[in-house]
């Protein structure tokens, strides 16, 4: 920490940055007027303008948004946009996991997770459960589709795409600083300086940020916080601006590293009702250890005046330990932490060990060490052309994607015993010996998407190819040097048409219609017997703007005829990573987005705008299957994890000088197993409605002071019931933080 200050230090009394211009009143409304276009090769939508103009489902979340709050957690960030599922889990946003319209939240692994426009999840297509998630405090804008928006961002369309676009190279010597303090001895350190010239700029960033945590674990002095660094370097070179054929070539380098005293086991329901922020001492040893670093290069070219191309060369390495306390074993049988706190009456014995209350023989705790690396690199190329004949105007968007990752799984299980309310380690594990397998896949994806406006029609239809084969290869636990003696191969290989089509008419300036249709489609595994999941998805929409009153309403019906689900220890299953086909289903809902000006008052130069987002969501399953995850499932129930009604309210009061905000969201009670009807307490995670808050107070032009709060009322409120265990949100936290720019 000590460094990290001096370096915050250095910057800040070497520069006093900013990312953006003084700008006089003028240039700020017209500025407003273009709803902050973000020009960029990394960008997707770039603008609340062109996501408003689009035939499907499109959100922009602005650099405006953004610092209303000063948010870290993605899952908070995410809040007001309709159709958009978040199961918490650390209490902080380190792993968030993120579902759409339906499909599973779980480590957002059924999603298109992107940074800069290429895919940022560890092993996409072969394990795409993101362990990693992006520093969320480096970005700039975030964008999100679905619906029939999204065929080009592939290989997940079934519920939408999220693109985080990093902080761009600014357009003159500029920088930033932000530090902020908080409860649970929370830190926060932000830095970025930049520059550009004629033909060459910039962008350097480090981002730091360490807490305590909020939990307490029994019988130890071990903080239950984290620490990471993040590291980012940009380069651009270029032609002139006016050259004849216009160039540039940006590189981009980043490294991050983060440790969290972060465990899959949580609390019974009589604990969590006694002390929602315990934690057993058997969760003591506990940790993940990450490392993650990218470098992407991008060619950017305009051969002409309406034809561009943006080539992305890419590799993401990513590797992590999750040591964390998997199984008791007491006798001759394992019992997993899952089923000691979902039946702690049964497994008592189990239950008294982890909390510390008995006693145990040595070996009797299994921690086990989910040693895993990840890459993923490839290359893809992006063409744009736009012409006009007559009355109608053409945009065509083509693409090209090679793409290869992998998983390397090299686990092992170190022995435990309790002595006297003490964790202590009995046994060493040798490395290999409880997982030993790698899981590659190559994939080739195209797509073409046609926008065709005539008059007050706009006309998308588009289609994307898949090409994908994956393999396994399993060493077995007897072979931890790899020989092959005991090899066992495993593949499968897919290649699919995904097509889709919207259309978007223009009632008049303040109003519009649009509709789309595309086919939802997730990749297979690697093992025999798991299928592709695949569906039919349409959505009709309307979109208003009159006055000041603006917003969206959608309806959706996705029809599958064949549903995915995986079993993953962080939902709750074995680990295996299997995937299991729940067969058919139907998903639909309505989404809706208003914003209401209550009072804008150029004159004085204030303003009370209201965002409302709601979303409603009714799933049904059409089979009848047993599952290890799901419990044992009927037709006609319903999908777990996906909570029938969401509600967002933000309000502020926003004024040059200073401004206040409040957003609130209601997230209504699920359930953590397939069903139908009441939810059983057991298998029931209750409704919330937190609130938070944040203020903001310009000093000078200079430096800013702000200041959020997170769960305004202290409100205790569990996110879900797995791993293992029912876990809290984070209770009532309070941050102050300066911001220095020039």
């Amino acid at each position: 920490m000590k460094n990290n200050l001096i370096v915050a230090s250095l910057l800040v009394t070497s520069v006093m940055f900013a990312q953006e211009k003084k700008l006089s009143k003028t240039q700020k409304d017209s500025i407003e007027s273009l709803k902050e276009v973000i020009i960029t090769t990394d960008a997707i939508i770039g603008s609340k303008f062109k996501a408003k103009n689009k035939a499907g489902s499109t959100y922009f979340i602005s650099p405006k948004e953004l610092k209303t709050f000063n948010y870290d957690d993605v899952s908070r960030i995410l809040r007001t946009v309709p159709g958009v599922t978040i199961q918490e889990e650390d209490g902080f946003g380190l792993r968030p996991n993120i579902g759409m319209r339906g499909t599973s939240p779980n480590r957002s692994e059924k999603i298109t997770l992107m940074e800069d426009g290429i895919l940022i999840a560890p092993a996409p297509y072969a394990a795409p459960a993101a362990y990693y998630f992006p520093t969320v405090s480096r970005m700039q804008s975030f964008e999100i589709l679905k619906g029939g928006s999204q065929i080009q961002y592939g290989p997940y369309t079934t519920g939408g795409a999220i693109n985080m676009v990093s902080t761009q190279i600014p357009n003159r010597f500029s920088g930033r600083v932000i530090a902020s303090i908080g409860s649970f001895n929370t830190k926060k350190t932000y830095v970025n300086i930049g520059d550009e010239h004629k033909n060459f700029g910039y962008v350097l960033e480090y981002n730091n940020r360490n807490s305590d945590g909020f939990k307490k674990i029994d019988n130890s002095s071990r903080n239950t916080g984290f620490q990471a660094n993040d590291y980012v370097a940009k380069f651009r070179i270029n032609t002139d601006a006016d050259a004849k054929v216009y160039q540039s070539l940006t590189a981009k380098i980043q490294y991050s590293e983060d440790l969290a005293n972060e465990t899959y086991l949580g609390l019974t329901d009589e604990d969590y009702a006694k002390d929602a922020y315990r934690r057993y001492v058997g969760s003591n040893e506990d940790f993940i250890d990450t490392e993650h670093s990218q470098i992407m290069l991008t060619h950017f070219i305009k051969p002409f005046k309406n034809f561009s191309i943006t080539t992305k060369a890419y590799q993401n390495d990513f590797k992590r330990n999750w040591y964390k306390l998997d199984a008791l074993k007491l006798g001759t049988s394992k019992i997993s932490i899952n089923n000691i706190l979902t039946d702690p009456e049964r497994y008592n014995a189990e239950y008294r060990a982890i909390t510390g209350a008995d006693n145990t023989i040595d070996n009797a705790l299994l921690v086990k060490a989910n040693n895993r690396k990840y890459q993923a690199k490839g290359i893809q190329t992006v063409g744009n052309y736009t012409f006009e004949t007559g009355k109608a105007k053409h945009d065509i968007d083509f693409g090209i994607r090679y793409h290869e990752d992998y998983e390397d799984r090299f686990q092992w299980v170190d022995g435990y015993a309790i002595q006297n309310g003490v964790m202590n380690r009995t046994s060493n594990g040798t490395p290999g010996t409880d997982a030993n397998r790698i899981t590659k896949a190559e994939a080739i994806a195209a797509h073409i998407l046609y926008n065709l406006n005539i008059d007050r029609f706009t006309f998308t239809p588009g289609i994307r190819y898949e090409d994908i084969k994956l393999n396994s290869l399993n060493y077995g636990t007897n072979d931890i040097n790899r020989v092959g003696t005991t090899l066992a191969k495993a593949n499968n290989n897919i290649n699919v048409w995904i097509p889709g089509m919207g259309i978007l008419y223009k009632i008049n300036d303040d109003y519009n219609l649009f509709t789309s249709v595309h086919k939802g489609f997730s990749p297979p595994g690697v093992s025999a017997g798991e299928d592709a999941e695949n569906s039919l998805n349409t959505e009709l929409g309307f979109r208003f703007n009159k006055n000041a009153l603006q917003g969206e309403i959608i309806g959706y019906y996705n029809n599958f005829s064949n549903l995915q689900g995986s079993d993953s220890m962080s939902g709750g299953g074995a680990g295996t990573g299997d995937l299991f086909n729940a067969g058919e289903a139907i998903v639909k809902g309505i989404e809706i987005l208003a914003t209401y000006e209550v009072i804008n008052n150029r004159e004085k130069g204030f303003k009370v705008p209201v965002t409302v987002s709601y979303t409603l969501t009714d799933t049904e399953l059409k089979n009848n299957f047993n599952s290890t995850i799901w419990g044992t499932v009927e037709s006609g129930d319903e999908i777990p994890y996906i909570a029938k009604n969401q509600l967002a309210i933000t309000t502020a009061f926003e004024t040059e000088k200073f401004n206040f905000a409040l957003s609130g969201k209601y997230v209504d009670a699920f359930r953590t197993e397939a069903g139908v009807g009441t939810i059983p307490a057991n298998i029931r995670v209750a409704s919330n409605f937190i609130i938070d808050f944040s203020a903001k107070y310009n000093l000078n032009q200079h430096i800013s002071l702000m200041g959020n709060i997170i769960n305004l009322l202290d409100k205790e409120y569990a996110v879900s019931r797995v791993p293992a265990g029912l876990r809290p949100g984070q209770p009532f936290g309070i941050n102050f933080g300066i911001m220095a720019q020039l």
